[in-house]
């Protein structure tokens, strides 16, 4: 019986993906195998020893430390893409109340007063002070062309919008679903040069974070709306308050609150609705749990921020999982020692990310202890996992 730890309430939908006569799940659990979470912070956390896989049940793992459990072998993986239409949906409401200023002028409607008759004196004198913009033909800006800015180019563009992105590490299959006409810009700077909007799906790293501050607001066009559904920190908002009062900026739309932005006229500061969806908490809960499924019972990674992507169908026999840096002569030493144990391979596959190497064996019989313990001591291996078939 393998032990699942929850950290957050994880949608059912993802739960159920786990068999009950296989799998034990609970928010307090001794010696767990896995754990899944969403927004808890484990940082701070003493992570259990037993722990072979860390799940995200959505994309960003700020709140996971992953340079730690890369240190013990550990796979973190999380669901890039489940929460995809959510946040669209979310960038392209940003826009249209940035637009239309749609916040403003529901403030100034909850706040009439006197009779009906009055109040549609009222809406007729204050209506003017609202009016906004239409998005055909303005230029949207896309930073981050990974599933959800493929999404928002795409649906920006199905609006009439002109859009620009910018991605120097797209992959292929990004890059096939974003129509055509999606321009693409040589650098952030030749971007943020031509855009009316712009809207950011990249992580937060050492060469994002603050990405927009006050030498890029000054080079931008007059009037810009910004829009951060992605990550609070990429954004330098002192700056961009700063650029709203001076006239620069029309409107900040983001996910992220603060004091400085709650309560500024030109700002809409929601409370990180990217991905709270039903359809979007399903989706994130049920990839994640088919990921550490598929990597407790068969070793096989997909969506790993720390480890490369490794499938290798199952033979029978047993199958060896080894997580080591990566190093010259890894292969050859496990070779080895699989072959001292008078062990046949059926099927191998090695992969290396980074700093990081893995690699599943497969092989016609039973591996025994001292074969598994020669691997585990050899320098740089940094996990060892047996799966009998």
């Amino acid at each position: 019986m393998k032990k699942i730890l929850t950290l957050n309430n994880i949608s059912v939908a993802g739960l159920e993906r786990l068999p009950r006569d296989a799998y034990e799940v609970a928010s307090e659990i001794q010696h767990p195998d896995a754990i899944l979470l969403r927004s808890f912070n484990m940082h701070d956390m003493d992570i259990p020893a037993t722990v072979k896989a860390i799940g995200r049940a959505g994309a960003g793992v700020n709140n996971i430390p992953v340079d730690k459990l890369s240190d013990r072998g550990v796979p973190v993986f999380n669901a890039p893409g489940a929460n995809a239409n959510a946040v669209k949906e979310l960038v392209l409401a940003g826009m249209l109340m940035a637009a239309r200023n749609l916040v403003q002028g529901w403030d100034y409607a909850r706040g009439l007063s006197g009779d009906d008759a009055e109040i549609g004196k009222q809406v007729e004198a204050g209506k003017k002070q609202f009016a906004g913009m239409e998005l055909p033909g303005r230029t949207l800006g896309v930073i981050g062309l990974g599933a959800i800015g493929v999404q928002v180019a795409n649906a920006a563009h199905s609006l009439g919008m002109n859009v620009v992105g910018y991605d120097p590490d797209i992959t292929v299959q990004s890059a096939w679903q974003l129509t055509a006409d999606v321009e693409q810009a040589s650098s952030v700077d030749d971007l943020l040069s031509q855009v009316d909007f712009v809207t950011f799906h990249v992580p937060l790293v050492d060469g994002t974070r603050h990405m927009i501050n006050a030498d890029r607001l000054r080079a931008m066009k007059d009037n810009v709306v910004l829009l951060n559904f992605s990550r609070n920190g990429i954004i330098d908002d002192q700056a961009v308050v700063d650029a709203m009062d001076s006239g620069k900026v029309y409107a900040y739309v983001c996910d992220f609150p603060s004091n400085l932005l709650k309560n500024h006229p030109r700002v809409v500061a929601l409370p990180h609705l990217g991905a709270s969806t039903r359809e979007a908490e399903d989706n994130c809960a049920v990839m994640v749990a088919d990921e550490v499924r598929d990597y407790l019972e068969n070793g096989n990674i997909r969506n790993s921020v720390n480890f490369p992507k490794v499938y290798m169908k199952r033979q029978q026999g047993s199958r060896l999982c080894v997580a080591n840096a990566n190093v010259p002569n890894m292969l050859g030493q496990i070779s080895t020692a699989l072959a001292d144990s008078g062990l046949n391979i059926i099927d191998m596959i090695n992969k290396s990310r980074g700093e990081l190497a893995y690699t599943l064996v497969d092989v016609d019989g039973d591996i025994d202890a001292a074969c598994i313990q020669k691997i585990t001591d050899t320098d740089g291996v940094l996990s060892v996992r047996v799966l009998n078939g």
